[in-house]
């Protein structure tokens, strides 16, 4: 408990202290940023889906009729991830554009910025929750899952400043922050079943994947592919030793 206490805690750091990496706010995209993209993805395609499958066939084993079909598609939850987070960066997209027409300032409108800020609450709660609720015990894991997640939120800690401006600054980081203990603390007094686990984490793989990709993949952001494939590769050589 101690442990997951502690990385919760260094998660809430992070929202609130990545604004000070400003070495980060550069054209061509800064090649930390690339690389800190790079091992999130490989953490969901090296550890995280593959503990799904696994998790699946024991499922099959010991269960039939109605969870048996729901385990059988855990991979909709991933699915169902990586389409939320889509929806959210067209909301923010068009919300910018729409003020930049009008004369505004370039960022979103307050109503997109609540609902990015509370989605993306949601999104951190449900990590904090996962520091607890692990898939596969042991601090060798859970040390592993949050360094990923760490520069997961790096990434979308820059993400989140670029489309919604001081707002985010002076409200969502925090808000951010809190929710990832709120989760933690949440993780602590509750307990679900295993396919609901499994179901959490696939969600969480299908942000990962998108909320990732968004940021690498616009020709404008001049990403460093060569960053990305280094922090990708070497955290999968990571989780493959760590195995």
């Amino acid at each position: 408990m101690i442990l997951t206490a502690l990385l919760a805690v260094g998660l809430a750091f992070v929202h609130i202290f990545a604004g000070r990496l400003r070495f980060l706010d550069t054209i061509p995209r800064s090649r930390w940023l690339s690389m800190a993209g790079g091992v999130s993805v490989a953490y969901v395609f090296v550890h995280l889906l593959p503990e799904l499958s696994e998790r699946q066939r024991a499922f099959e084993q010991n269960h039939n009729g109605i969870f048996v079909y729901l385990e059988n598609h855990v991979y909709l939850f991933a699915l169902t991830g990586l389409a939320v987070f889509y929806g959210l960066e067209r909301a923010a997209n068009i919300s910018r554009r729409s003020s930049r027409k009008v004369g505004k300032k370039d960022r979103t409108s307050l109503r997109i910025f609540w609902l990015h800020i509370l989605s993306f609450a949601s999104y951190n709660a449900l990590i904090g929750y996962l520091l607890v609720h692990r898939q596969e015990p042991g601090a060798t894991n859970v040390l592993l899952f949050a360094f990923a997640m760490a520069l997961h939120f790096i990434v979308n800690d820059h993400g989140l400043r670029e489309n919604h401006k001081r707002d985010y600054d002076k409200l969502g980081r925090w808000i951010l922050a809190i929710a990832i203990v709120f989760g933690f603390l949440i993780g602590q007094a509750t307990e679900i079943q295993d396919m609901a686990i499994g179901g959490l984490f696939a969600f969480v793989a299908g942000g990962v994947i998108l909320n990732v990709l968004k940021e690498e993949l616009p020709e404008e952001r001049e990403s460093r592919f060569w960053a990305f494939a280094l922090g990708a590769a070497g955290y999968a050589l990571v989780l493959l030793i760590a195995d």
